[in-house]
């Protein structure tokens, strides 16, 4: 008997360690408020805005706009996105105010759906990288960031660029058990 109450005591505890190690890695993870304090709009000029940025595997993209003036369509490719063929989209998108994860390493490709926008320049190419450490978007005059947007892109605690990784602590948390 004593000894099913340590396992379960054991499995608390390494369920509250991954908990724990699920909100680190939220914590780390940044949201880019594309085309920062302007937002998607055709004003916005998101080669800029995109080259001052970082996008790693876990972080993601805000698209903030006008409903029903805007939206947002994920395009197949390199040859929809120089073409502005918004006719063979992925995914749209229309809430106002739309989440994209970035899930994995690789380029992706966004346009407005509205007729006209793409041509006019409103369109995004993401290169996502690899990586644990946590994005931090630049926050330059040419990057269009505001306050709110940097702030909620950065993880606000201090030390969090070396943290352990989540492993470690799995591995601390099994040892201070036995």
């Amino acid at each position: 008997m004593k000894m099913e109450g340590v396992r379960r005591a054991v499995l608390v505890l390494l369920v509250g360690c991954w908990v724990s190690l699920v909100i680190t890695r939220q914590a780390l993870a940044a949201k880019h408020v594309v085309g920062g304090s302007q937002g998607w709009d055709e004003s916005t000029n998101f080669d800029s805005w995109t080259s001052a940025q970082t996008f790693k595997v876990g972080d993601q993209l805000v698209f903030k706009y006008t409903q029903g003036l805007h939206s947002v369509v994920e395009l197949a490719g390199e040859a929809a996105f120089k073409n502005c063929d918004i006719g063979t989209s992925i995914k749209s998108l229309g809430t106002g105010n739309d989440i994209v994860k970035l899930d994995k390493p690789g380029t992706r490709y966004f346009a407005c759906g509205t007729l006209g926008h793409c041509g006019q320049g409103m369109k995004l190419k993401v290169t996502t990288i690899a990586g644990s450490a946590p994005s931090t978007p630049a926050s330059s005059s040419s990057s269009s960031s505001s306050a709110a947007s940097a702030s909620a892109a950065s993880p606000g605690f201090p030390g969090s660029a070396s943290l352990v990784s989540p492993m470690v602590l799995v591995i601390l948390c099994v040892f201070w058990v036995f």
